[in-house]
């Protein structure tokens, strides 16, 4: 059985950069490194790993991605802090 990964960076700015993968060490690597220029990351060096979660499905792992990139930064937070008690209460995005 396959893993693969949903995971949380914060960035040098202050922001996060969630993303999927199926090769969590690598990919941490290539995002330290700024293997990929053009990328989100790649500018906000250094990162730190924040939070990351196991899925053994990958459909499910990209359904997950997609769902905290929505999230507020206070919701991101909490995820990672381990407040799961506060995360129906925190609002999406806020779009000015």
């Amino acid at each position: 059985m396959k893993l693969s990964y949903v995971y949380i960076l914060k960035c040098a700015d202050a922001t996060f950069y969630t993303g999927v993968t199926s090769n969590l060490d690598k990919r941490i690597i290539e995002h330290y490194n700024g293997i990929h220029p053009g990328s989100y990351t790649a500018k906000r060096r250094p990162l730190s790993l924040v939070f990351y979660a196991e899925f053994t499905d990958i459909q499910l792992a990209i359904m997950r991605e997609k769902q905290i990139k929505k999230w507020s930064k206070a919701k991101k937070e909490a995820l990672i802090e381990g407040s799961f008690e506060e995360l129906p209460n925190l609002a999406k995005k806020k779009f000015k």
